[in-house]
């Protein structure tokens, strides 16, 4: 199947458990302020997750073969960036309960959704420099305001052989001009990071956000099993990475949409899909680190 084909929509996942229904906005975005990260179990059901892996899987061997499809982020571990039709469940997704809150609380009412990619690491990945994914904002160096979200979803149940993302707490808040790039700190203040570390154990269906400038790192990756992790980009409006991405979706698709999804998609209405060359290319992770 062509992958810039318009996706079906697949079937409402959500999760109707308590996990969804009972969670307090209001003590997620503290544990969010306070650590950078925050997850929330159940949010999808496993049967949903098997048709995003898939959908993730074959976007992943149609953007391999053209330049610029899939941006190496270090040995054996890549990221490539999809229009939103390319995912069944796009909507299920950007309409979620507990993402839609806490884009609304962090960002504001007028968040943008900005990105939809994933990252996949094979087996033979290896460790990645810690690292965040762009430069801290005066507002949150300074103002320790949080202008910008991640959300990630695993495709896998992920096991300790299978190169889990690792995150130290509570270093959103790192200046980080003077770093190489403003993304990558010397390697002599690698330790402070890894006193904090904390390797993270989702399973299918579960949903975490964070702020991309906490500080993290994929690890070495000894699995045969792909780890493809679905990430969807949100901005205050302002924040600016709407330039790094280019978004599109066909009229009909467009016009499908809920109007509470058109509402805060940054995207180009097309007659057609062409596929994605990525914009936003992280030098410094091609490597990796032994």
């Amino acid at each position: 199947m062509n992958t810039l084909e318009p996706r079906r929509t697949a079937d409402n996942g959500i999760s109707r458990s308590p996990n969804v229904a009972d969670t307090n906005v209001a003590e997620s975005v503290e544990t969010l302020y306070r650590d950078g990260i925050v997850g929330l179990k159940g949010g999808f059901s496993r049967a949903w997750v098997e048709q995003m892996r898939e959908d993730m899987m074959t976007a992943f061997w149609d953007a391999i073969q053209r330049p610029g499809g899939a941006i190496g982020r270090g040995p054996r571990r890549w990221y490539v960036e999809v229009h939103p039709q390319q995912m069944s469940g796009f909507v299920d997704l950007v309409t979620h309960p507990w993402i839609v809150a806490m884009s609304k609380a962090v960002l504001g009412p007028d968040y943008q959704i900005v990105e939809i990619g994933f990252d996949v690491p094979f087996q033979g990945a290896k460790n990645q420099p810690w690292h965040r994914d762009f430069p801290s904002p005066r507002d949150t160096y300074e103002d320790r305001r949080i202008t910008s979200l991640a959300f990630n979803l695993t495709g896998v149940d992920v096991t300790p052989d299978m190169g889990p993302f690792e995150i130290a707490p509570g270093t959103q808040w790192d200046d980080g001009r003077a770093w190489k790039h403003e993304m990558f700190p010397p390697e002599e203040q690698w330790p402070r990071y890894q006193a904090r570390a904390v390797r993270k154990f989702p399973q299918m269906g579960d949903v975490s956000c964070r702020s991309a400038l906490t500080m993290h790192r994929g690890t070495a990756h000894a699995s045969p099993i792909a780890r493809p992790v679905l990430v969807i980009g949100v901005d205050a409006p302002g924040a600016g990475h709407a330039a790094l991405h280019d978004m599109m979706v066909t009229q009909d698709f467009y016009d499908a949409l809920p109007q509470s999804v058109r509402d805060h998609l940054v995207c180009r209405v097309v007659d057609k899909l062409v596929p994605v060359t990525q914009k936003h290319d992280i030098e410094g992770l091609v490597m990796g680190v032994d």
